[in-house]
């Protein structure tokens, strides 16, 4: 039986890319294509691991650090509860898209060797890992962004301020209904550290919470984009350092749904 080692690299390759992209869709990671591209490299190398001689059990902790390699790689590391979100949804990825394939497999092939399946030179099952991964993926990822939507409160934004975009995930708060006092502009809270440049414009807008009264510094911002929402004008970014949810640095305003 003949191997082509460029084939089963470039079938790893777009394996591991189609799983990767799943997760940053899947959780709304505003990841640039290039990691992507990079951690599905990484990935795909790791079917040298196969040439060479070494137990399985060894075999299994490598491959489980290739796969956290290309994790931090394509995600970052920003903490502990992140990262493993981030490596729990590409194992579960991994298993819907292995199992599908592993179904087709028995119904249609003779031989297999992993997840490149042979009969006489290539079999059934190359066209159906070329042209049904994609589709099985994408019918994942639909489900998951369904299930989200209806459960969470999720949105990525753009925020647009002294010519630069700035892309972000947000969490939408229902109980934050704040208003500017002098024209009723929705105030957003927004990670200061990711705004860049500000000026000393200030607005100090008044807020209260359940145990204290206290001014909140914000900066009104040209427009936002809120994905599957729209555009929205007259909006104040307060600037805070006290958003503690996972790979959130917004908390979008009720009334900015409110049209």
């Amino acid at each position: 039986m003949k191997i082509y080692l460029d084939l089963v690299l470039f079938l790893n390759f777009a394996f591991d890319f189609l799983l990767l992209s799943s997760v940053s869709i899947v959780l709304k990671r505003n990841i640039k294509i290039n990691n992507i591209i990079i951690g599905a490299f990484i990935g795909s190398l790791s079917i040298l691991l196969l040439f060479i001689k070494t137990s399985n059990f060894t075999l299994f902790i490598l491959k489980i650090l290739i796969s956290v390699l290309m994790i931090i790689v394509t995600f970052k590391y920003k903490n502990i509860k992140y990262f493993i979100k981030n490596i729990s949804f590409f194992y579960m990825s991994s298993i819907i898209l292995g199992g599908f394939l592993y179904f087709f497999n028995i119904q249609f092939s003779y031989k297999n060797n992993g997840l490149v399946f042979y009969h006489d030179k290539l079999s059934i099952n190359f066209i159906v890992l070329i042209l049904l991964s994609p589709l099985i993926t994408y019918t994942y990822i639909k489900q998951c962004k369904s299930l989200k939507n209806n459960y969470n409160y999720y949105y990525k934004i753009e925020i647009y301020y002294k010519n630069k975009i700035q892309k972000i995930n947000s969490f939408l708060d229902t109980g934050n209904k704040l208003v500017s006092p002098y024209n009723k502009s929705p105030v957003i809270l927004v990670n200061k550290k990711i705004i860049k440049n500000i000026d000393d414009n200030y607005i100090y807008i008044p807020y209260s919470t359940v145990n204290s009264q206290n001014i909140l510094k914000c900066i009104k911002v040209d427009k936002v984009i809120i994905e599957g929402i729209g555009e929205r004008n007259n909006v104040l970014v307060g600037l805070t350092d006290d958003i503690r949810i996972d790979d959130v640095d917004c908390i979008l305003n009720m009334k900015l749904l409110e049209g």
